[in-house]
């Protein structure tokens, strides 16, 4: 088993082993006081996973019930959060519960938001089972729900007090949800780490077959970077805000198709889009865009912006990213591989240029 600690205000561990859901009933006491489980979920993991995980527990002695909501983006706002909040209250669920967020990016974000107002503030647990979450929105305490206006724009900083990250878990969810996962890990090595970046490229292969010991190596590095970075800013007052390259436009695309587009898909072109604007700003200090752009398309994930959505339509959701401070648009772009610079209002004219050409 692989652990790694992440050093916030209240500073938690993430535990990475294949199988490791069936450890979680010896190891949860070390870390809660409680047997009453909250375990929210939505409605395709509770049958492949969460149900099974909600037996395991119960049957090591804690008191356990599954609240779920239908998958998907679209679940992502308040009324679910409160439809699942009054559905504890009236299963007995009270301050002393804690609650598990078993599922992906979509149910990660859902229970800690739940879990950070319900009754003012009770603990929680995260358990990823998709690549997207294990790698990214399960560590670093951000939660939230989404608006008509755009993402994330309703949300938290709530601390999990475990990380449980089970990869053997992938294997029997849909390719398309593995492949969105790993726009994140390339992420990671645009910004951070050339080494992993060189990784992804040379085995690429074996990511396909989902090969334990290459898995457990982009989780392990992508949640050391992302770790590191929340560690020195829980609160994304400024280093932490690395983590955006590739969803500033990425979360434009989202709302622009009524996030009818899969996560990662939409962080992958707007990846190809900052590597693209780097080099036409003159941030880049080597061509970067080319090798991202064939990187992306060898792990099937998409390069270009779909045909129904105009550069203007893009731009408009722009405007009310959270990434624009006192009217001021920070965009994360890249000097190199591995290495990234924080560029404050780039030219609009540049944006558009860039994103009519993708």
């Amino acid at each position: 088993m692989k652990t790694l600690r992440v050093e916030t205000a209240e500073p938690y561990e993430i535990l990475i082993e294949g199988g490791l859901l069936t450890e979680l009933p010896e190891d949860l006491p070390r870390v809660i006081n409680t047997r009453k489980l909250a375990l929210i979920t939505d409605e395709t993991v509770k049958e492949l996973i969460t149900e099974d995980l909600a037996r395991i527990l119960e049957e090591a002695g804690f008191e356990t019930k599954v609240f779920s909501f239908p998958a998907g983006e679209a679940s992502k706002r308040m009324e679910t959060v409160v439809e699942l909040a009054r559905s504890m209250v009236r299963a007995g669920f009270d301050r002393k519960c804690v609650v598990l967020g078993v599922g992906g990016g979509v149910v990660g974000d859902m229970a800690g938001f739940l879990a950070s107002i319900y009754m003012r503030g009770v603990p929680y647990i995260q358990v990823p089972t998709t690549l997207l979450a294990q790698v990214d929105s399960s560590v670093g305490g951000k939660t939230g729900v989404d608006l008509p206006e755009g993402k994330n724009l309703l949300g938290t900083f709530y601390q999990p007090k475990r990380v449980y990250i089970d990869y053997g878990v992938l294997a029997s969810l849909p390719w398309e949800q593995f492949r969105n996962g790993l726009a994140e890990v390339v992420k990671y090595g645009c910004i951070w780490d050339r080494r992993l970046f060189e990784f992804l490229e040379n085995r690429s292969q074996l990511l396909f077959l989902y090969d334990p010991d290459t898995l457990e190596h982009i989780i392990c590095e992508s949640c050391r970077i992302k770790a590191e970075v929340v560690s020195q800013d829980e609160r994304e007052a400024g280093l932490r805000r690395v983590l955006n390259f590739g969803h500033t436009l990425g979360h434009a695309l989202e709302a622009a198709l009524d996030y009818e587009i899969l996560h990662g898909e939409a962080v992958s072109v707007g990846m190809v889009a900052a590597a693209r604007l780097s080099e036409a700003l003159g941030v880049a200090e080597e061509p970067v865009a080319e090798r991202i752009e064939a990187l992306l398309e060898r792990l099937g994930l998409p390069v270009r912006f779909p045909k129904e959505v105009s550069a203007e339509k893009l731009l408009r959701f722009l405007a009310s990213d959270k990434k624009v401070w006192h009217g001021r648009l920070t965009m994360v772009l890249l000097k190199r591989i591995g290495e990234f610079a924080f560029y404050e209002n780039p030219p609009v004219e540049k944006i558009m240029e860039v994103l009519e050409k993708l």
